[in-house]
């Protein structure tokens, strides 16, 4: 705790952000629009989102969970993980202790593809480097979705960047813009010799999601538990929470997998209280006892009262 290099980068977070980098690199300008050290303390949630530009997440310290599209990842001191354009990913901190993130948001553009004055104008550049970035570009465009190990060292490169900006080094520009190009080249280096152990334990979303929603509705089921709430708290559509139903419940919706719930629990008051059938109806979800009665003569092929005679205790 008392040797982390980067805790000095909290002393003014924004000291890189306030310059307004525009880095070339062979046909490409890289916009830095995030570059920083951010701290989340225990069970800090950033729910779903996404950007329009690259966003590149580095775990110098502490431990959280990554959820990139679908998919829960672990995350440990040491790793990294890209979300690129349009990627929908969710971060969350560990219960117990805060998670450090080293972030570097840039926006990318293609020079060459732009009918602008300022792509007719673009310096002769030397042909190895225009191909390494070139190369280095596609790659960033189809990188897994998955966290892995920051082998390749790109961290040192933030700290060295902010030393940099506050030590006001000779060559300031170039040092800054060399630390971001070695950013994008060693998280590209990192997938291309991914080692074996990168390949962190994941959960079945859909079962997780089911189990998550079953929940709820055990918790709930006595008051108003609509299909559409549910899916909000687990960020996603009502379709696809009705689809991991139909999948996970044995063709079961929704509906009738709270119905299922509601009815166990009446079938409980009825053997273990002297309640009256309108009073267990409406304490278990349903809208009057008569309601209830139809409700489960068609699935029981009795009435309440009928159940309650069978399993009266002696």
């Amino acid at each position: 705790m008392n040797n982390f290099p980067y805790e000095v980068m909290q002393e003014r977070q924004d000291a890189l952000e306030r310059l307004d980098l525009r880095v070339h690199w062979g046909q490409y300008e890289i916009r830095v629009l995030r570059f920083h050290l951010t701290t989340f303390p225990p069970g800090k949630i950033v729910s779903f989102h996404k950007h329009a530009e690259f966003e590149f997440h580095f775990i110098p310290r502490g431990k959280g969970t990554v959820i990139i599209e679908d998919e829960p990842y672990a995350l440990r001191e040491g790793m990294f993980y890209l979300t690129g354009p349009n990627v929908l990913h969710y971060q969350e901190a560990d219960l117990k202790e805060p998670m450090e993130e080293l972030c570097l948001h840039v926006d990318i553009i293609n020079l060459a593809e732009q009918e602008t004055e300022q792509a007719k104008g673009l310096p002769l550049v030397d042909p190895w480097e225009a191909s390494e970035a070139k190369d280095c570009m596609e790659q960033l465009g189809s990188l897994p979705l998955k966290p892995t190990m920051d082998t390749h060292r790109a961290m040192p490169y933030f700290l060295e960047a902010y030393q940099a900006s506050q030590h006001k080094f000779a060559g300031l520009y170039t040092t800054i813009k060399h630390c971001i190009i070695q950013i994008l080249l060693r998280a590209v280096r990192a997938y291309a010799s991914e080692p074996m152990e990168a390949e962190l334990p994941s959960r079945d979303m859909k079962a997780y999601r089911y189990q998550l929603a079953l929940e709820y509705i055990h918790a709930n089921s006595s008051g108003e538990v609509v299909l559409e709430d549910v899916a909000e708290k687990l960020h996603i559509s009502s379709r696809q929470l009705q689809r991991i139903f139909k999948e996970q419940a044995g063709g079961h919706s929704f509906s009738e997998v709270l119905e299922n719930v509601r009815l166990e629990a009446v079938c409980r008051r009825l053997v273990e209280t002297n309640w009256p059938i309108d009073k267990i109806a409406l304490h278990e979800g349903f809208s009057s006892g008569s309601y209830l009665h139809t409700v489960f003569r068609k699935r029981y092929g009795f009435t309440p009262s009928t159940y309650r005679k069978m399993n009266a205790r002696a």
